[in-house]
C-alpha cells in the first residue's frame, strides 16, 4: 500500500511539472509576437546542438526562450541593432532530423560572436521584414541635420 502511495504521489508531482512547462508555453504565446524557432546553444558536434523554442519579439529584441524548461528568462536575447544575417542556408547532415523539412538557418552575427538560428521560410520573410524595418543606424551615429532656415523673401 505504501508503495503505491508513493507512485501515486510520483505521477502526480510529474504531471504537475508537464503542466507548468505547458502552460508557462502558454504565457509566452498568449501576447502574440511569437515565433518557433530554433537555435544552436552547442557547437562541438557539427550539425548538432540545437534548441527548440519560442522567439518573442519585444521592442528591438527577439528574445529566444526554450521549450522544455522553467525559466522565466530568456535564454538568449538577439538586438536587431547589433544583428546582421551573413548567410542563408538548407539544414545539412544530421540537422535535416531535427528540423521539419521547410526550415532554413540563417548564420547571424551579433557583437563579434556568431549565433545559428533555424525557422521556417515563411518565418525568414517576417524575420528578415522585423530586422531592416528597425531605426537606420545606431543610436547616436547619424549626424543630425542641418536646420532648414526659410528663404529670405526677394523683392
Amino acid at each position: 500500500m505504501r508503495v503505491l502511495s508513493i507512485v501515486g504521489i510520483c505521477v502526480v508531482a510529474l504531471l504537475a511539472l508537464l503542466f507548468a512547462v505547458f502552460f508557462r508555453r502558454r504565457l509566452l504565446m498568449a501576447g502574440g509576437g511569437t515565433i518557433r524557432v530554433q537555435v544552436r546553444v552547442n557547437t562541438l558536434v557539427p550539425g548538432r546542438g540545437w534548441s527548440a523554442g519560442i522567439g518573442q519579439f519585444v521592442g528591438d529584441e527577439l528574445r529566444f526562450h526554450r521549450f522544455f524548461s522553467f525559466a522565466v528568462r530568456p535564454k538568449r536575447v538577439l538586438d536587431r541593432r547589433a544583428l546582421d544575417v551573413c548567410r542563408r542556408r538548407v539544414p545539412e547532415g544530421p540537422e535535416r532530423l531535427t528540423m521539419p523539412h521547410h526550415w532554413v538557418v540563417l548564420l547571424c552575427r551579433q557583437a563579434g560572436s556568431d549565433i545559428e538560428i533555424a525557422m521556417a521560410e515563411s518565418t525568414v520573410t517576417g524575420f528578415l521584414s522585423w530586422l531592416e524595418a528597425g531605426p537606420p543606424g545606431q543610436p547616436g551615429t547619424v549626424a543630425p541635420r542641418p536646420a532648414i532656415s526659410p528663404r529670405p523673401a526677394e523683392n
